[in-house]
């Protein structure tokens, strides 16, 4: 009832509001309104947008064609003395035939309003003529040729209209010459204003038809220019698909054979121990290698499910302010099992504040895979830093190893394939995963990924970050 009310009351205001619009039109504006309805006769959903030009042409022609054929009859018979009542009558039946031509498009009679004009409209002009008539509108025959040729799709029906027009026009105004009622004696004035109309006729069918067909091509040139950008969206897009289906059957290449190495370590484990009866000392010994497995399933079990959760949230990133001193630190504490297990000293130089402006959870894994490399690929008893620097709009952590560097030729394997890996200088295994996630979502958050290496010198993981 209370939703009822409110729309009763929402139609109310419409109507106040749009009443006043309605009656405070100019003169002007009413006709211009009227004529807009006038030209969209017939229109329908179904029709396409270039029949319904040609069909506001024919509209507006005809709508002409029946005011000016009833009143410059009307006009002549009041100005033109002695003039018969039956001249009159049939000087103005061919607005008949724009009012039915009217009716028929109303009514979505599109064929039968074409054929109506183009064969009545001549056939009743020639009436006129034959009835010993001239009143200077031969020139219309022309006018239906020209139309004819725009409007008349087919061709056997066009080349008839233009047929009949042409051949009308030749043998009533130059065959014929000899006219009872010439209205060119009777009233000079009113010969010259057909004459002028029917000129005019002839100019703005041909200036509507220009300005159509002008809008039809620039309507066709803009839907040229929406498919070509669809186009660049649907490559782009199959781009997109054929390199998340190569990084799918990479993925699955993964899970398939790197994931079965540690369970099958563990597995080995428990059984030689329950079967064999190892020793404590035996078991101790094969520890180092089974968590060195474990320790890179855990990385590679992190890194594909923040991949799969980028996927399925692949336009949320939560931005927030960080403490990249304390995020950095929680890194180096949760793998610091990993590299005392290689006696690695990671060196902190972070002694003042710095801020930055990102996702805590994908900053976090940036950290946790630039470091957890810094300490596969450094050497035993190795040396790794950690620091940050401030500018003036965003800040840079950079995590410098000991290791034996990069080449030039590996370093452009790892710019040109995601996937690219090389074994730890303890043999740890690798996918380049945790490298192209890196990338991901440094750029997620406007930031930049750059490495610097040299053969034998170390390498420089750095990444910058916008401050808050």
């Amino acid at each position: 009832m209370e939703l009822l009310q409110r729309l009763q009351k929402w139609q109310q205001r419409k109507e106040s509001i749009t009443t006043p619009v309605v009656h405070s039109l100019s003169l002007w504006q009413r006709i211009l309104l009227f004529l807009r309805q006038v030209k969209s006769t017939g229109f329908t959903d179904q029709l396409e947008a270039y029949e319904k030009r040609k069909l506001g042409i024919f509209n507006l022609l005809n709508f002409f064609q029946l005011i000016t054929g009833i009143l410059i009859p009307v006009i002549d018979f009041v100005t033109v003395p002695g003039l018969p009542a039956s001249v009159w009558v049939v000087a103005m039946l061919p607005s008949l035939v724009s009012l039915t031509v009217l009716a028929l498009n109303a009514k979505l009679q599109y064929k039968a309003a074409l054929l109506v004009y183009f064969i009545l409209y001549p056939v009743l002009t020639c009436i006129i003529y034959i009835n010993g008539i001239n009143l200077g509108v031969e020139l219309s025959f022309v006018l239906y040729g020209l139309l004819s040729v725009f409007f008349l799709q087919e061709t056997g029906y066009m080349l008839f209209s233009v047929g009949l027009s042409m051949i009308s026009y030749f043998i009533l105004s130059v065959v014929l010459k000899e006219y009872q009622y010439q209205l060119k004696s009777f009233h000079l004035a009113a010969y010259l204003v057909n004459q002028l109309l029917a000129i005019g006729y002839i100019f703005y069918g041909l200036y509507l038809i220009k300005i159509e067909n002008a809008g039809y091509q620039l309507s066709i040139m803009r839907q040229k220019a929406a498919m070509e950008k669809q186009t660049e969206q649907l490559k782009k897009q199959a781009a997109e698909l054929e390199e998340l289906n190569t990084l799918k059957n990479k993925l699955f290449s993964i899970i398939s054979h790197d994931l079965k190495t540690p369970m099958y370590a563990l597995r080995n484990l428990f059984h030689n121990a329950q079967e064999l009866k190892m020793s404590a000392q035996e078991i101790k010994a094969m520890l180092p290698d089974v968590i060195n497995d474990l320790n890179y399933t855990t990385g590679l079990m992190e890194n594909l499910l923040h991949w799969a959760k980028c996927q399925m949230q692949s336009n949320e990133v939560r931005k927030q302010e960080l403490d990249m001193n304390s995020l950095a630190e929680d890194v180096i504490q949760l793998l610091r099992v990993q590299a005392d297990a290689k006696q690695i000293t990671i060196e902190r130089k972070m002694n003042f504040p710095a801020y930055a402006f990102a996702d805590r959870d994908m900053i976090n894994l940036v950290l946790r895979n630039l470091l957890s490399n810094a300490i596969k690929f450094s050497h035993r008893e190795g040396r790794i830093v950690i620091g940050i620097h401030t500018y003036d709009s965003f800040t840079e952590v950079f995590i410098r190893d000991s290791g034996p560097g990069i080449t030039k030729e590996v370093m452009q394997k790892i710019n040109e394939n995601n996937f690219y890996s090389t074994p730890g200088t303890a043999s740890e295994a690798g996918t380049g995963l945790g490298l192209m996630l890196c990338r991901e979502f440094l750029q997620r958050n406007n930031g930049n990924l750059m490495i610097e290496s040299e053969p034998r010198t170390g390498s420089t993981f750095s990444f910058t970050l916008p401050q808050s």
